[in-house]
């Protein structure tokens, strides 16, 4: 026996990793620092703590059990935030759901999750009563939110009580004791079902423990940050950064619709140092009409994830003020788990070298064991020449536990000890890697792999480009060929041949797209682009 072995843990030595316990930190550090902003409603990070011990504790008195699930569709408000202390707090697992899924799903995700209880904004009535006609067995909370901008229909109550008179059952006097083991799930997230239907994505106290923890120091977030919550709080649980932010006591403001002249607007009146959001979102900015901005002069930091950012909208992004990192991640890795951390000799180089630069998804996260690049169905790591493509794979903490109720699904994405991601890449000389598409997105033609991330980059740069996807299109000759579909910023006029000539100039002649479609690209809730929904239609243009 090593001598080491005669020291168990204990107490003294040793607790369960648990981001809950930031927001006691918090509370008892800075009581008066507003942790919530939210229209005319403020909270402190004592209000927060408070109101979340109340929610543990009257979840408790109406039955809910260690390892319940608690569901909640709700847009990104307070009792949101606070439910991601309060639901963990209580030993039950919080399960955020889309709001912008249709009927089916919603239904499917009640069902399959075991909801016990469910917390729903009156906003999403019509969608949810008809999901909830199969599962009458649900206790419903009902959060009526003045903010709310209701369409005939909306706002009905189908709950037992308000969210309100749910605090009141509970007290804040003796929060109920933390988790005694990091690996417990705190929440259950379901993927966006591009192919079938969704898979639940558990997460553990550590994992979130520690990506909070990563997004500090990779973010550098400074104590009382003041963030703006654009990020869905149901994707990823909002990133994480509820919890991340407890870490800085750092204030959250929320806004319930996005939109450019909202964004612009809480930047200037709350003076938003940090914010996160995919692409779509930087693209509102800079696109957005003069009468919508507003001025600021201090630098705000800028989190995307999604796509790689377009050189042009990085380069007005800078113009506006904002400075951008480039992150990477999935549902099952808690979100980003990778991030394009900036190196000081790119400050020498020309601003399109820079954003190429930008546009890679990089390095791992501190708190991130290992990211590899391996060749498709192996785990052997792919030669670092920017070229070579292989599958991203992923270890380490800030990884599920596995897929809720899919063992099988769960050893698939874990074979050889490694997540599969589905992401293609290159890792170049220097470590960064550049994901270049997913698996299912490469078009092969003529036995020739053509990259849609490359594509699309391209059009991006083409003047009258607002929004751009590439997907395959099937040819009796080349088997697939690249077919694009684009949006037009407002006002502006392009035709195919346009197109076609412009990416003739900058790629090769099998990567040009052969057909160009406009049209409004279908889009996620949390902005990306459902190229599913675009590589059906390309089926149909046979």
């Amino acid at each position: 026996m090593n001598e080491e072995d005669a020291f168990p843990k204990t107490s003294a030595n040793y607790a369960a990793l648990s981001p809950v316990s930031f927001l006691r930190r918090a509370s008892g550090v800075f009581p008066s620092h507003p942790a919530v902003i939210y229209g005319d409603r403020r909270y402190t990070w004592r209000d927060i703590h408070d109101r979340a011990c109340r929610l543990a504790n009257a979840l408790r008195r109406l039955g809910i059990k260690e390892g319940d699930t608690v569901s909640m569709l709700a847009a990104n408000t307070p009792e949101l935030f606070e439910a991601h202390f309060g639901v963990p707090m209580a030993g039950a697992v919080l399960n955020t759901i889309n709001i912008r899924l249709d009927v089916a799903t919603i239904a499917h995700i009640l069902g399959h999750s075991r909801c016990k209880l469910l917390i729903a904004d009156t906003q999403f009535s019509p969608a949810l009563k008809a999901a909830l006609a199969a599962h009458g067995d649900i206790t419903v909370i009902d959060i009526v939110d003045d903010c709310a901008v209701l369409k005939p229909g909306e706002g009905e109550r189908l709950g037992k009580m308000t969210y309100d008179e749910l605090l009141d059952l509970g007290t804040a006097d003796t929060p109920p004791p933390q988790p005694q083991d990091e690996w417990d799930a705190i929440a259950l997230n379901y993927t966006s079902g591009t192919s079938g239907l969704p898979k639940g994505v558990l997460y553990h106290h550590r994992g979130a423990y520690l990506m909070s923890l990563g997004t500090v120091a990779a973010w550098g977030l400074p104590q009382h940050a003041r963030y703006l919550y654009t990020v869905p709080m149901f994707h990823c649980n909002g990133w994480c950064h509820a919890w991340t932010l407890a870490i800085v006591a750092g204030t959250a403001v929320c806004i319930r619709q996005i939109g450019a002249k909202a964004i612009f607007e809480a930047i200037a009146e709350h003076r938003i140092s940090h914010f996160g959001g995919a692409p779509i979102v930087l693209s509102l900015l800079v696109n957005a009409p003069e009468e919508e901005r507003r001025a600021f002069d201090w630098p705000v930091r800028v989190m995307t994830a999604g796509a790689p950012p377009p050189a042009a909208i990085l380069e007005k992004c800078q113009a506006l003020g904002l400075d951008i990192m480039h992150v990477y991640g999935l549902t099952e890795t808690f979100g980003h788990v990778v991030q394009c951390a900036w190196q000081d000799s790119w400050d020498a180089l020309d601003f399109p070298a820079q954003a190429a630069m930008k546009a890679r998804q990089g390095i791992a996260f501190p708190t991130t064991d290992d990211v590899r690049v391996a060749v498709p169905g192996t785990t052997d790591p792919i030669s670092p020449n920017g070229e070579e493509l292989g599958e991203v794979l992923i270890r380490g903490n800030t990884v599920m536990k596995g897929y809720f109720r899919d063992a099988q699904a769960t050893q698939q994405a874990f074979q050889g000890g490694w997540f599969h991601s589905g992401d293609l890449a290159v890792r170049h000389p220097d470590g960064y890697i550049e994901i270049k598409d997913r698996l299912k997105d490469i078009v092969i033609s003529g036995g020739e792999n053509i990259s849609s991330v490359e594509v699309e980059t391209v059009l991006y740069r083409y003047p009258a480009v607002a929004l751009a996807a590439v997907v395959a299109r099937p040819n009796d000759k080349w088997g697939e060929v690249p077919c694009a579909f684009i949006e037009l910023k407002e006002g502006a006029q392009a035709t195919e041949a346009d197109i076609i000539a412009f990416c003739r100039e900058h790629l090769a002649g099998f990567k040009v797209p052969k057909s160009v479609v406009f049209t409004g690209l279908p889009k996620t809730a949390t902005g990306k682009i459902q190229k599913h929904v675009l590589r059906q239609r390309a089926r149909e243009l046979q």
